[in-house]
């Protein structure tokens, strides 16, 4: 697809930002593996929170794919920073399609202001790809409701101020008894520990506890039972996120390849002469071509109301598709930097790391291509 005049003076202006105030910070938060606080207050002073969020809610409403091309322009410097903004997206996009007007009114400008930040809750020990197993509970009691369970891989556990909780309200109904809620930190809510990982370091991804929490009754988003119908309608729309990353990511690495390109010399001559690395850079360049089109194309889908079948299997391409690719042109890109590449010398390494994580989580790939055969079946 085309992008529009204002579509493409907004990727001039993000990529300026973010070589400017989010790239110097991206390897000293790789390699301490600590919050990017200075880049995320720049994105709040530049008013990215507000992208995701409805104007009427302090938000600035943007387009699904204008908000894909901020997140890629991040990504392209700092992956870690990336899901910094968007993970509230995920979080917020439950309580802006199912939520009541008192929780809109009530949360929304905290999100769009940057004020606050959100954690998505629905993945367990033994509830990944398979949701209905999970084990978190909700027992209503009055007015209130009480969770207990834990939830495991949580994006920016302890740094949230809201967590978008899915338990089970009746556990005996399966994936139809799963719930949603709006659960603020300090009802009580426990990390219990920061992984250490191989990639996006600078996020902080956590194990969160829920022991006898109680919530407000009015903090159930949409109707008891309507948790997992809530849940994957908001991964098919957050999925082009991810695969916006991945894009992002891709582009951050092949930027590299070319300078370095263009410096090294061997057998006095530029690589950039050598037609086997002039092959490579091309795949690479073609392929993220390809998945940065599925990604705005997904984007569009949601911005037109789709039917949530077909926009199923255009959030699932355009995941798998960058994610994967993203995995090989990291790959190949610190190929081209030889034993350089090999080294934290050059960001190419991080870029590697980073890019793993986008073939994993919402959803693995390998959920994406069943959700594509599936749809292609009719199934």
């Amino acid at each position: 697809m085309t992008l529009t005049s204002e579509q493409r003076s907004f990727r001039e202006v993000m990529r300026k930002f973010a070589d400017d105030k989010v790239a110097p910070y991206a390897a000293d938060v790789d390699e301490h593996s600590r919050y990017p606080s200075e880049a995320y207050d720049a994105c709040v002073e530049m008013e990215l929170p507000s992208l995701c969020v409805p104007s009427e809610y302090g938000g600035a409403g943007a387009d699904h794919v204008t908000q894909a091309i901020m997140v890629e322009e991040l990504a392209r410097v700092c992956a870690s920073t990336s899901v910094t903004i968007a993970i509230s997206k995920l979080a917020t996009l439950p309580l802006i399609n199912f939520g009541s007007e008192e929780l809109k009114q009530k949360y929304l400008p905290k999100v769009a202001s940057g004020e606050w930040q959100a954690s998505y809750c629905l993945s367990e020990a033994d509830a990944g790809s398979d949701v209905a197993s999970m084990r978190t509970t909700a027992v209503r009691d009055g007015d209130e409701y009480i969770l207990n369970g834990t939830k495991y891989w949580i994006t920016n556990a302890g740094v949230s101020k809201t967590y978008t909780v899915f338990a089970k309200t009746d556990p005996a109904a399966g994936h139809k008894g799963i719930s949603c809620f709006l659960v603020e930190a300090d009802w009580g809510v426990k990390v219990e520990k920061l992984e250490k990982k191989m990639g996006l370091r600078g996020s902080p991804t956590g194990e969160v506890l829920f022991e006898n929490v109680r919530v407000p009754a009015a903090n159930l988003i949409g109707k008891e039972g309507e948790g997992f119908r809530i849940a994957m309608h908001t991964l098919d729309r957050s999925r082009p996120s991810i695969g916006a990353q991945a894009v992002g990511i891709a582009q951050g690495a092949i930027d590299h390849a070319v300078d370095y390109l263009k410096a090294r010399n061997q057998f006095g001559h530029p690589i950039a002469e050598f037609q086997g690395l002039q092959f490579m850079l091309a795949d690479m360049v073609m392929h993220n071509e390809a998945a940065r089109g599925l990604v705005y194309k997904a984007c569009a889908l949601i911005d037109e109301g789709i039917a949530d079948m077909d926009l199923s299997a255009a959030g699932a391409m355009a995941k798998c598709f960058a994610g994967d690719g993203a995995m090989k042109i990291t790959t190949d890109a610190l190929q081209i930097f030889g034993g350089y590449g090999y080294t934290k010398e050059f960001p190419m390494e991080r870029f590697m790391r980073d890019a793993k994580i986008t073939q994993i989580y919402e959803g693995t790939n390998q959920v994406q291509r069943v959700v594509i055969a599936r749809r292609t079946l009719g199934a």
